[in-house]
């Protein structure tokens, strides 16, 4: 039992916790200021929403979407079991209760502006910066995710393309309810988003690989095992013109540690070698596909 509240408080939940409501609230952001105003359907249950507003005008869109998006989360427990995910689950709910808390503070009768091109940025940027921190946390606001892996499960379709199938149907209905200038405006929204997002996680998930070839290793692995609390790999090697003895210590750090460690080696060992990499994909201990 203590195992279990360890794991569940420990900093690594408050950090993934914390994320995910960010996360949450930046696309109930953007989706309410700028998307619903503009009848912006660029895919989602959001998208599917402002289109039932249209012909449902007694109800309004954050209320459908709440409707929505909690038929999904049943069918979506139903036929897909606990591997539906309590996170998505969670962050559905919270993205349609904000945007309902949102329609009673600040009502929006009109778009914020008369720049239907500025409010599409916004109308996808800020929602894709939520989806992409989302993402990295191993959630989604839910939505067209589960029709996507409904279809993942049910047949052959790959979850990514079932995704974007149904997020496009959802967008080109837009030039048939709201005429083709805002069905054009959706469809380029659509596309920016998908590659937006995937911008975002590399970013977000971007690691330094660092390559330190020094004749004074112990005290660099102490800060980097001590200070950055990170493992390294160290090899023997030897100078190809010189015939020196050296040691190679190599490692990965975040891009905030990156910087310490480098400043740290140079004060070190001047004379130190260095090479530095960008990955946005570290698998194992500590990193992403293992647990810490």
């Amino acid at each position: 039992m203590q195992g279990k509240q360890k794991t569940l408080f420990s900093p690594k939940w408050w950090k993934d916790m914390g994320m995910l409501n960010l996360g949450t609230l930046l696309t109930a952001v953007g989706v309410y200021f700028f998307k619903f105003p503009n009848h912006f359907t660029t895919g989602g249950v959001s998208g599917i929403s402002i289109m039932l507003a249209h012909f449902m005008p007694h109800l309004t869109t954050a209320t459908l979407n709440l409707i929505l998006n909690i038929l999904l989360l049943l069918v979506g427990l139903v036929f897909l079991g606990r591997g539906f995910g309590i996170r998505t689950a969670y962050s559905s709910i919270m993205f349609s209760l904000l945007t309902l808390l949102f329609e009673k503070i600040v009502p929006m009768n009109a778009p914020m502006t008369n720049e239907p091109l500025l409010e599409l940025i916004f109308a996808v940027g800020i929602p894709a910066v939520g989806a992409a921190i989302l993402f990295d946390v191993n959630a989604s606001s839910g939505g067209t995710d589960v029709i996507a892996m409904l279809l993942k499960k049910y047949s052959r379709m790959n979850i990514g393309l079932g995704l974007g199938l149904a997020d496009l149907m959802v967008a080109v209905g837009a030039c048939f309810v709201f005429g083709m200038e805002t069905g054009l405006f959706s469809l380029f929204g659509l596309f920016a988003k998908s590659m937006l997002v995937d911008t975002v996680m590399d970013n977000l998930r971007t690691c330094k690989v660092f390559q330190i070839i020094t004749a004074n290793p112990d005290p660099i692995n102490r800060f980097i095992m001590e200070k950055l609390n990170h493992g390294a790999t160290v090899t023997e090697a030897e100078g190809a013109f010189t015939g020196e003895k050296r040691t190679v210590i190599m490692t990965v750090v975040n891009r905030s540690q990156a910087l310490r460690l480098q400043l740290f080696v140079r004060s070190t060992d001047p004379h130190s070698f260095i090479t530095i990499t960008s990955s946005s994909e570290i698998i194992g201990k500590g990193f992403r596909g293992m647990s810490e």
